[in-house]
């Protein structure tokens, strides 16, 4: 079975066809500025990259174009869309409602309806998503897999909030958590790799979003980021955890209205906030590196706030045996590695300087000495959305 996977954002659309048989990937897609006249494709069909400009007023469009290339004489590697045998969509916010993957029907649709509230950006595209699938491929089993549904395992002291039980009663306002897919390959992955089912891991997902999570016998135990994926660790423009009441002094000190002060808190914070130099950590990094005093106190802030929410996942979990990293940053950005760890050491957590200059791959980076192992483990989310679609749709 073929199974594609589709992760639509706001404005922009990740796709992959993978062949379940082999877990080849055949395609992978990402189409960029949905909605607007310069929308654009960068396709690689097994290893031959393309970038195709080619408008797509909305998720139906983009999502037909990406079907006809499947198909087309070019860059044909189906013969037909009926070789797809189940699309599998990723979902970001599933409640309280979604503990598990499911197939797609109307009671799903209504349910991925009424979480629109709890995240207004991401719901209404992966919906969109879901309505194009249903007309472009009317035959085809879809899946949905959450990102909030990793972390449904969380205990109540966990995920409730210090504020009246009313509003969790009424409105289900509490912690939920997201990058869960992340989360949930990672923690069977390091299972697989040590060999050890009952283990203590500290994820560390580290990319522009980032976000921590405690996992005990691969279940999720605790999280950083809450409500919305705006709390917890600093990230490449979202604040994270902050005093609440800045947000009202703000507004009334600048004369800024709610939904400009949520666009400042998601878009103009974070990394970029405090360096004024990059959205992207790459170019922090070079002037940090340069001197640039701004430039590392936005990281140096940031390694301290992940190596203290580190800390504090040692007492969810009562210890912890292994601390993992993934994402874009945490793969590949051995500078953040080693700022985070040095923290660390007095719980006897050490790094392996030489071994942590590795980009991107699984590999051990702890001393032969450190308490606690460290591993770098490349996340792959595309793998988990398609073995949820195939398992629940091959018969």
């Amino acid at each position: 079975m073929k199974v594609l996977v589709l992760n639509c954002g706001s404005s922009s659309l990740k796709c992959q066809l993978i062949d379940m048989e082999t877990k080849e990937r055949i395609m992978k897609g990402h189409y960029d500025r949905i909605g607007g006249s310069r929308s654009s494709l960068r396709f690689n069909v097994r290893g031959n990259k393309v970038v195709l400009e080619h408008p797509a007023r909305d998720f139906e469009e983009a999502i037909a174009m990406i079907l006809r290339l499947l198909t087309s004489e070019e860059y044909k590697v189906i013969n037909s869309l009926d070789e797809i045998g189940s699309v599998g969509h990723r979902i970001v916010h599933g409640g309280e409602k979604f503990k598990n993957s499911v197939v797609i029907d109307d009671e799903v649709i209504k349910a991925i309806e009424d979480n629109i509230t709890l995240a207004p950006l991401h719901n209404p595209a992966g919906l969109a998503g879901i309505e194009a699938c249903k007309k472009l491929l009317p035959k085809t089993p879809m899946v949905a897999v959450f990102d909030t549904s990793f972390h449904q395992t969380m205990e109540e002291k966990a995920f409730i909030y210090q504020l009246p039980y009313k509003y969790y009663e009424d409105y289900k306002i509490r912690k939920y958590g997201f990058h869960g897919i992340s989360h949930r390959y990672v923690a069977k992955r390091i299972s697989e790799i040590t060999g050890r089912q009952s283990i203590k891991v500290i994820n560390c997902h580290l990319g522009q979003g980032a976000s921590l999570c405690a996992i005990k016998d691969g279940k999720s135990m605790d999280t950083t980021m809450g409500l919305t994926p705006l709390a917890g660790v600093p990230m490449g423009t979202r604040c994270g955890d902050v005093d609440p009441s800045i947000i009202p002094t703000v507004m009334k000190l600048y004369d800024i209205k709610p939904d400009e002060m949520l666009r400042i808190l998601n878009k103009e914070s974070g990394a970029w906030g405090v360096s004024g130099v990059s959205t992207d950590f790459r170019d922090i990094e070079r002037t940090a590196a340069q001197g640039d005093e701004r430039s590392i106190l936005a990281l140096e802030s940031r390694a301290y706030i992940i190596a203290q929410y580190i800390a504090k996942f040692m007492v969810t979990l009562q210890g912890v045996d292994y601390i993992t990293f993934c994402g874009g940053i945490g793969e590949n950005g051995f500078e953040e590695r080693e700022r985070i760890c040095k923290y660390l050491e007095c719980f006897g957590v050490k790094l392996d300087l030489e071994k942590n200059k590795i980009r991107g791959e699984e590999v051990e980076i702890s001393s032969e000495d450190s308490k606690v192992k460290i591993y770098i483990v490349p996340t792959n989310e595309e793998i988990v959305i398609a073995n949820d679609a195939y398992e629940l749709t091959k018969n």
